[in-house]
Order: structure tokens, then sequence, then C-alpha cells
């Protein structure tokens, strides 16, 4: 059994679902403590955080991830118990195996390979693990970037563990991703008999224009590095559920997938712009999860393409695609940052899994990146 497949194991072992850590980080510190880092719980509230660093000066590359993971399901349904590892047929079963636990045991082994064999290494390497990602993310990366931030300790590289990959490990990097938005809608109407219409005022109708001319929206034509912006609508309710009541309020929960064409103000002048010229009676709230960032260019991104290229032999193609991540929090400080990991094919799913000889190639790539950064 190789290093990265028994730590692998540790952690899907631990059920460690939003905000529950169940020993994750501990065990992490453990390995991290004799290797000469200096661990620094920030936790907040629910959520526990590490912030684990070794060196004090620039620059400094950080390993960037989450202990915490997404519910099973019914368990029922899964093959194997989702939260003991199983090996099976060349993979590694369980909830976590590919997001992002396997991840997590590939930094540590890189990190001690590098480590023993550079122990005069340069700059600083550091460990930024929540277990808050999968969930509200308020407690987690967002806050310890925060305490990073009030004292002036900066993040030069950031590598997070999300199963970028897409058919083989390391054929897709992200090196950027999308804005999101959330606009929770209420639009208000007058309940009544179907009968009578003329006594009532049905939100749905009303609401129907509106939304379509949002759904057609062209908000922007995207970029060289991103698609158009996109607008889609995740839920929407109305009605008491009996068929002879007009409704009187319509909900409607939307988001936006946003380029670097456009800001998230922007976004919602034009919405409430829409939603007034129907002359629609509406509440509206908003969630703003995170603007887009990029890095298109720069040592991070050719360090990795290299290692890539080294380890595996074959070229990456650097994308902007899927949803958020936790660097949408880190981006903003000036951090170069790219997200590397196992093939997503599984994440979230029922039989999560990933290929165990995955797991040596990822921790080989991170070895490497560290190897042309900081040797």
């Amino acid at each position: 059994m190789s290093r990265t497949l028994d730590l692998t194991i540790d952690l899907i072992n631990r059920k460690s679902v939003t905000p529950e850590d169940a020993g994750c980080q501990d065990m992490m510190a453990n390995i991290l403590k004799p290797l000469g880092f200096e661990i620094e719980d920030l936790s907040f509230a629910d959520t526990k955080n590490i912030w684990a660093r070794k060196g004090t000066e620039a620059p400094v590359f950080c390993f960037a991830g989450h202990t915490d993971v997404v519910p099973s399901g019914p368990e029922q349904n899964w093959q194997t118990p989702p939260f003991k590892a199983t090996e099976k047929d060349g993979y590694i079963h369980g909830r976590g195996a590919a997001d992002m636990k396997g991840s997590l045991a590939a930094m540590l082994v890189a990190t001690e390979n590098f480590v023993k064999a550079n122990p005069q290494h340069k700059g600083s390497i550091a460990f930024l693990i929540t277990s808050d990602e999968e969930g509200p993310f308020i407690n987690g990366t967002t806050k310890v970037i925060d305490t990073l931030e009030a004292r002036n300790e900066k993040i030069t590289w950031c590598l997070v563990g999300e199963p970028s990959s897409t058919d083989l490990v390391g054929d897709i990097v992200k090196n950027g991703r999308r804005g999101s938005l959330t606009g929770d809608l209420l639009v208000k109407g007058i309940q009544g008999h179907v009968a009578y219409p003329h006594l009532a005022r049905n939100p749905i109708h009303e609401s129907t224009l509106a939304l379509a001319e949002l759904a057609n929206t062209q908000w922007d034509k995207g970029n060289d590095s991103f698609p158009a912006t996109s607008f889609q609508i995740s839920n929407i309710n109305g009605g008491t559920g009996a068929g002879n009541v007009i409704p009187g309020e319509l909900k409607i929960c939307f988001n936006f997938r946003f380029s670097t064409e456009v800001t998230d103000q922007q976004l919602i002048t034009r919405t409430l712009q829409v939603l007034d010229a129907h002359k629609l009676d509406y509440d509206i709230d908003w969630t703003f999860n995170g603007q887009p960032f990029l890095t298109d260019s720069g040592k991070l991104v050719e360090a990795t393409q290299q290692a890539i290229k080294g380890c595996t032999g074959r070229e990456t193609v650097l994308s902007t695609a899927g949803g958020t991540s936790d660097g949408r929090f880190i981006a903003p400080t000036g951090a170069q940052v790219i997200e590397l990991g196992p093939v997503n094919a599984t994440i979230h799913k029922i039989d999560e899994c990933v290929k165990i000889d995955d797991l040596d190639t990822l921790a080989d790539i991170y070895q490497d990146i560290l190897q042309r950064l900081l040797a």
C-alpha cells in the first residue's frame, strides 16, 4: 500500500460531513508538525480551520483544501459503505475520495517528500484547510483569509486541490472561476378564486414576460478566458396546492454565473430594470457568492504545466468552467491561484471513487510543482 493511499483511506474513514471535521485536520497537523510546520487553529463558530506554515519568508506556496464532504445520500444505494474506504477494481471508494480527501493525502505526501529532499528550501510552504467548503462558506476559508490579510500575511501561489481533471489526472487545470450571484425574488399578487380573476392578481402570469426577458438577455459575450454570463432559474414556487386558487405570491430563485466582462452590480441594476419595466410588485434579496478570478499566466501556471508534462507526458488544458471554489476568497489578495486534483466524474455522486494509481500520480505532480518553485 502506498503512503498516499494509506492516508486517503484514513481520511475517508472519518465521517466529516459539513461542518464536521471528525479529526481530519488533527491527523494532518500531526504529519506536518514533525516537518517543521507551525500549526495555528483558526476555527470560527462551528467550522474548524487550520493554517499551517513552514518558513517565515516569501514566496509562500499554499496548499488549500477542505476536509468536509457532502452527505452520502441513501447509504443502501451505495455498493460499498460510504464512510468506510473500500478498494475495488483498482479504485478506492468512499465519500470524499475524489472531493477532496485524495488530494489532501497527495498534498501531505508531496510535502513530506519535498521537505526531506530539500530541508533548506526557499520561501515557505503553507496549508489552509477548512471544514466549511461544501456548506455555507461563512466561517471557513474566507475568515482565515480575513485573518491573514489583517496581519499582512500574503500567499504568493495557491494550489487548491479541487477535482479538476476530466478523463486523466492533469488533463484539465482550473486557472480561474466565474463569479456567482444569487437572487431570491418574491413577486406579490392578490390571492383569489380562479373563477373570479378580476378580483385577484396572479403573480405567476405577471412574472412570465419578465422571466422570459431575463432568460433571453445576452448579458455579455464572454472573452478568451470565460464563456458568456449565464442566467438560470433554479427554483420556482407558487400556489396553495389547490386547483381553484390564484396564488398570492410567487417565489423564484435564480443564479448568475458571470464573466469578467460584467460586475455583480451591473447584473443587479439590469435585473431590477427588467422587473420594474414589467411593473412587478416584488421584494428581492441578493446573495453574492464570489467574484470571477483568473490566473492566466505566471510562475504557478508554468510550473504546473511543466510538472504535469514531466510526470504524465501529457499537455494540460487551462479552464475556467465549473462551479465556484474557495479560490474565489484567495485570489483577491493578489495570489496566483490554480486548481488541480483528481478526475471529477464521481464527485457528490453515489459510489464516489478515485483510481488508486492516480493518487500517487497526483502526489508526484504536487511534489514536482514544489520542486520547480521552492527548491
